[in-house]
């Protein structure tokens, strides 16, 4: 072949090349481009999102900070069968956005209009978000140790969060926010202390439970079961000593176990064989307990004593009666049927038997009050919980008896006898911070609340019911039986919590 017929193949093979090379050019700027979009899009709906959570986060801080609970009034007026909740047929909702709003109190849907919605600024981004709080449930209860009406509620939380500008994005994300009632006394003994040796069992000290509403004797002892009796404590558990044992778990927002000091509080701190048989369960925060209401009015430290020979009423307010009347061998007090018209007592010195009583026809169940500016004990006395006068069947009220923050209440050596081992039918409210002592016996069935003072429970003997002090020393052998009805009957507001988050991209 002539040569003369190849000429121009480079120049062709050139512009192809030069076209091969314009088109992957051409390529790569279209998959950049696409990157970048794809790049600004996952940007755009991150801050959407986060947007949206910071909506979340608002309303719930709304709701926990701001929020008036509704009355007695508004609760009657919705429907609480219904999930959501209805109100003038349509559900209970809080918004920022108008069309959303219905709640039966216009200032409470006014606040929340004006304080939970907002915008955050992101580089040279705005983003708004705008929340609605739909109620899912409302319970209401009465509250532990303040027989005050707490309500709890349920909440779907939703926020949508939007970006304007050349590229927009709108994100909604929801969770639930709850806060429940809890069991006061969910412990066999929960100590509020936050260091070591909190809660302190040794000498033999123990924790089970028990049923008082199917109580079971075996040689005239009550049969409890090895298991139920979990303890609690913010703080430190110290157990030592052979045959000590915990019948359950041990509830701390510590970790780890082995030596505690102030520096590394450990959860648990064993020495002896002492054991804790149903492992640790770590909370995910400290748990609060309210400080019991002062005695209303404040008793006067005035001082009264019960004899050991023939005590009388003698300084003793109306409802004293020193029995038998020919010649007494103990003083009868009666409760007071209402925590205004509750029975004062001062600074009662106790060396001879006491009854406390409830008011004649009092109905089964019901709540006595009894306000003491301090107890004390001298001797051996004996401490009775009496049933309601002239009923047969023995029937019980629960008497309460609240003692002043500046008193104490030492029952060193005394035996307490509450027949009906229901540990309600006498109960110990306590706000200040010396120490309580109990002394374990038989039929010592009581429910002791002083989340702020040390609680001993001296000697070796039995405490049917529950303690909630500051902290708890069992060193000599006593044992603490839980009543595993005690779950079922005391109530306290419980912390709000957060939970089931969803998010979705519009």
């Amino acid at each position: 072949m002539a040569k003369k017929n190849e000429k121009g193949v480079a120049l062709i093979l050139t512009l192809i090349l030069l076209a091969v090379l314009s088109v992957m050019a051409i390529s790569l700027l279209f998959i950049g481009q696409s990157e970048t979009w794809g790049s600004m899009n996952y940007r755009l709906m991150t801050q959407a999102r986060y947007g949206a959570e910071a909506g979340v986060n608002s309303a719930a801080n709304w709701i926990q900070n701001s929020y008036t609970t509704p009355t007695a009034a508004q609760i009657a007026g919705m429907t609480v069968s219904a999930s959501p909740v209805q109100y003038s047929g349509a559900d209970v909702a809080l918004s920022t956005i108008s069309s959303k709003q219905n709640y039966p109190d216009s200032t409470v849907q006014t606040s929340f209009a004006s304080n939970a919605g907002g915008s955050i600024t992101a580089g040279n981004t705005t983003i708004t978000y705008n929340p609605t709080a739909t109620l899912l449930g409302v319970q209401s209860f009465t509250g532990y140790p303040a027989a005050t009406t707490n309500v709890v509620q349920k909440w779907l939380i939703t926020s949508s969060a939007t970006i304007n500008g050349v590229r927009s994005a709108e994100v909604q994300v929801s969770a639930i926010m709850e806060r429940q009632k809890t069991p006061t006394f969910a412990y066999a003994a929960f100590a509020t202390a936050t260091g070591c040796g909190a809660l302190s069992f040794g000498g033999g000290g123990s924790t089970d439970s028990y049923d008082s509403a199917s109580i079971t004797y075996s040689g005239g002892t009550v049969v409890t079961q090895a298991y139920g009796g979990n303890v609690g404590t913010n703080g430190n558990l110290s157990a030592s000593g052979s045959t000590t044992t915990i019948n359950g778990s041990l509830s701390t927002p510590r970790s780890g176990t082995g030596s505690c000091s102030t520096s590394t509080v450990t959860a648990l701190s064993e020495n002896g064989n002492a054991s804790v048989t149903g492992g640790i369960t770590e909370l995910p925060q400290a748990v609060t307990y309210e400080t019991p209401p002062a005695p209303t009015p404040t008793p006067t430290n005035t001082a009264m004593t019960v004899a050991n020979n023939n005590p009388s009423c003698s300084g003793f307010p109306a409802g004293c009666s020193a029995l038998p009347s020919a010649k007494p061998t103990a003083i009868y007090i009666t409760a007071g049927t209402s925590s205004t018209t509750a029975t004062q007592l001062g600074a009662v010195s106790i060396k001879g038997d006491l009854h406390l009583v409830p008011p004649t026809g009092t109905a089964a169940g019901s709540v006595v009050y009894i306000n003491a500016y301090s107890l004390s004990t001298n001797g051996n006395p004996n401490i009775y919980i009496d049933p309601i006068p002239g009923t047969s069947p023995a029937q019980y009220a629960q008497i309460v008896l609240n003692v002043a923050s500046a008193g104490t209440i030492d029952l060193t050596g005394s035996t307490l006898s509450n027949p009906s081992l229901v540990p309600g039918n006498f109960q110990i409210l306590y706000g200040g911070t010396n120490q309580v002592t109990i002394n374990g016996g038989t039929q010592t069935a009581s429910l002791v609340y002083a989340p702020n003072a040390p609680f001993k429970l001296n000697g070796g003997g039995n405490l049917y019911g529950a303690v909630v002090a500051g902290q708890i020393t069992d060193l000599g052998g006593g044992a603490i039986h839980y009543d595993r009805e005690l779950e079922r009957q005391f109530f306290q507001l419980g912390s709000y919590m957060l939970s089931s988050f969803n998010w979705q991209k519009y």
